[in-house]
């Protein structure tokens, strides 16, 4: 891949700096996250109108920018930067893909124009493990994500005319704000059930959606309960569901990398300017040596943001570069609260703020050590070993 950023690739990443520096600092974004959407809702309506920021890589035709996924890769590594919360990752990351890969030209038409505007926003909503939906911790055809069996996670029934959902999808981004849920559901009976995936909107009946109280607040979930909630199909009964998921999770892999190695640098650039402006007079053996872990951590974030490019250049190799632009993240915050002092340590301060993301989101898309093997394992190595101690 061409590892140089474009002309306009760099005017993407200027204006957006630009408009979060003024508009979305970490205390900003940390009040944004406390209101009944849990995001700037007037700021996600200027990003998307000056920069098309939902539809970056939607096709012209339905509205979008046609652009690449690097594009909104720089978008994630700017709002990572300044842990700004928007519907950007849940939207246009998780749900834009689904759509475009299982909906019908019909279905199409109707949500990503919306989705493009802005007046649209959706989540993806599993009953399990989203990270084993997406298949970044592993193999997602057995279904076990989206409940299978008699009973447990959603199940869904056709009625002839058209759907209804039952079941409990207990951890979804964005789920309290979105205002079309795409539900995974199995139906057809034990043990020929299968996974499909279903629209369902905010105010559905029969639909709870219970906003949770997160590690990281600037990352909002919800608790979704569905209770005979009617639902329409997406796209066509007999869709490969779990490729299709997997798809959407490379892409959102190549993301969530991006968007750790901002953060990790958001928290970087925090922790050098204190240090810069500290007094420690006739200390200076103790100051180089701080000099010292800053450099080594520059190194790594810079790793870090090649690794995110790389895979969104290259989507197969996502899953890995998430893995260590979460472990980059958690090591530049874990550096970010000691070197501020006991300031850091105290839950509102910013430096804590970067701690509690790197937290939620080794919580919610890792383990660390998960991720690597996964890719191990899709990488045929442990095959590879076992097949070397039999010949042994």
């Amino acid at each position: 891949m061409d590892a140089a950023f474009t002309t306009e690739q760099h005017e993407i990443r200027r204006t957006l700096r630009e408009a979060l520096t003024e508009h979305a600092d970490p205390a900003a974004s940390a009040a944004a996250a406390r209101t009944p959407d849990g995001y700037d809702t007037d700021l996600w309506a200027r990003l998307a109108e000056q920069l098309g920021l939902p539809g970056l890589t939607l096709p012209a035709r339905y509205g979008g920018a046609d652009r690449t996924l690097t594009e909104l890769a720089l978008a994630c590594e700017e709002s990572g930067r300044v842990l700004l919360p928007s519907p950007l990752l849940a939207t246009a990351g998780l749900a834009t893909p689904l759509i475009l890969a299982l909906g019908t030209p019909a279905q199409r038409a109707e949500l990503l124009p919306r989705i493009a505007d802005a007046s649209l926003t959706c989540t993806l909503a599993v009953p399990g493990n989203l990270a084993e939906a997406l298949a970044l911790t592993g193999d997602n055809t057995a279904g076990t994500w989206a409940g299978g069996g008699r009973a447990g996670g959603i199940q869904a029934r056709s009625t002839g005319d058209g759907w209804t959902l039952y079941g409990e999808a207990p951890q979804v981004l964005d789920g309290h704000s979105a205002r079309l849920l795409l539900v995974a559901a199995h139906t057809g009976g034990f043990p020929r059930s299968r996974p499909l995936l279903f629209q369902v909107d905010a105010d559905a009946p029969g639909l709870t959606r219970t906003r949770l109280t997160a590690l990281d607040e600037t990352r909002p979930q919800a608790c979704l309960e569905l209770r005979d909630s009617p639902a329409r199909l997406l796209g066509e009964d007999g869709a490969d569901v779990p490729r299709a998921l997997r798809a959407t999770g490379s892409g959102a892999a190549a993301l969530l990398a991006a968007e750790a190695a901002g953060a990790a640098a958001g928290a970087l650039s925090r922790t050098v300017e204190h240090v810069r402006t500290r007094e420690q007079p006739g200390r200076v053996a103790s100051r180089q040596a701080v000099v010292h872990r800053l450099a080594g951590l520059y190194v790594q974030v810079q790793a870090a943001r090649s690794a995110a490019y790389y895979a969104a250049g290259d989507p197969a190799a996502a899953a890995l570069a998430l893995a260590q632009c979460l472990e980059t993240l958690r090591t530049v915050a874990g550096e970010t609260v000691q070197l501020h002092g006991g300031t850091g340590f105290t839950w509102e301060h910013e430096a804590h703020q970067y701690a509690r993301r790197a937290a939620a989101d080794e919580l919610l898309f890792g383990p660390v050590h998960r991720l690597r093997d996964a890719a191990a394992e899709r990488a045929g190595l442990f095959a590879s070993s076992q097949e070397a101690a039999g010949h042994r």
